[in-house]
């Protein structure tokens, strides 16, 4: 297992951004695939978004569609999540999640939690009314 970080959570008001990113410790990692997950008090973790092996495809939820982008770095192998016009909907632990082996296409967007096997310990993003 490869352990993730996330950094960039915290408060922001309503309509503000914040930027997630998440490295992993080794820094040698290549996933074939990487994604945000969120949950909020009281409910399920739910995707937020989720990048292919090869970047050519991205997924949304229907919720953050317009408002968040996830991309990567991979010279730094990092991965973030812009999220612009935030709500106090957005209010959830955001964890990042890697897939370390091959299973589908490497156009394929993981969007499911069983899919990754590499997680982060989360971060907090707060937004206030």
């Amino acid at each position: 297992q490869v352990q993730l970080v996330e950094s960039g959570g915290g408060l922001a008001q309503a309509g503000g951004s914040l930027t997630l990113s998440c490295a992993p410790t080794d820094r040698t990692f290549v996933s074939y695939g990487m994604g945000w997950f969120r949950q909020a008090p009281g409910k399920e973790r739910e995707i937020v978004a989720a990048i292919s092996w090869s970047g050519d495809n991205k997924y949304y939820t229907d919720s953050v569609k317009g408002r968040f982008t996830i991309s990567r770095d991979s010279g730094k192998n990092t991965l973030d999540l812009q999220m612009n016009s935030l709500t106090p909907d957005d209010t959830a632990v955001y964890s990042c999640a890697a897939r370390s082996f091959p299973d589908y296409s490497q156009s394929y967007t993981y969007i499911r939690p069983n899919d990754y096997d590499s997680w982060g310990q989360g971060t907090q993003v707060t937004v206030s009314s």
